[in-house]
């Protein structure tokens, strides 16, 4: 079965969740991402689909600060971020 969300960033790799901000103007995708993420277990993979240009910044910089593991861009577009803590 093909994967809906267009894939990863690594060959067999499926996120436990898929985040959809697709339409949403930053800065609405990464505070969507700060609300979800402490809901799901640590090692969890969210996928945030958002199609902001915006959102290639704003969501790695969101990791930084927040010390979660950005695992990069998937197609979609779509941005791949890990719970680490």
């Amino acid at each position: 079965m093909p994967d809906p969300t267009g894939g990863g960033n690594a060959p067999g790799h499926r996120p436990d969740e898929v985040l959809d901000c697709l339409g949403q103007r930053c800065p609405l995708p990464v505070i969507a991402l700060a609300r979800r993420l402490p809901e799901l277990p640590v090692g969890a993979v969210i996928r945030v689909l958002a199609d902001d240009p915006a959102a290639a910044v704003d969501i790695p910089a969101w990791c930084r600060m927040r010390s979660q593991e950005f695992l990069g861009a998937a197609p979609g577009p779509a941005y791949d971020v890990r719970r680490t803590h």
